[in-house]
């Protein structure tokens, strides 16, 4: 997640807002070891938030030099933009049941 903020040039408050999720929640993620930890929801948030700013996850296989598991920019990514209309729901919003 601090690779991904480092190539936005954001902090985790405005990845917090682009996210919809607390700036807690965020520290909390990103001080998990490994593998990041957090409910559901707002992991599909937080990787929604990265895939609209223009982050890419490269998963463990996939095709990356090194073989290993990372981020990068995808190509020709727009920077993100506070307030908009696409930006995630914030956080208090009503959630389905499953």
């Amino acid at each position: 997640m601090r690779a991904a903020r480092a190539l936005l040039g954001i902090d985790q408050r405005q990845l917090a807002e682009l996210a919809g999720i607390s700036v807690p929640t965020i520290q909390r993620m990103e001080a998990s070891v490994d593998v990041v930890r957090g409910n559901v929801d707002s992991l599909m948030r937080l990787l929604a938030a990265l895939d609209g700013a223009g982050i890419e996850l490269i998963n463990e296989g996939a095709a990356s030099k090194d073989g290993g598991r990372g981020v990068r920019l995808k190509a020709r990514a727009k920077p993100p933009e506070y307030g908009t209309a696409t930006s995630p729901a914030p956080e208090g919003r009503a959630r389905s049941r499953s």
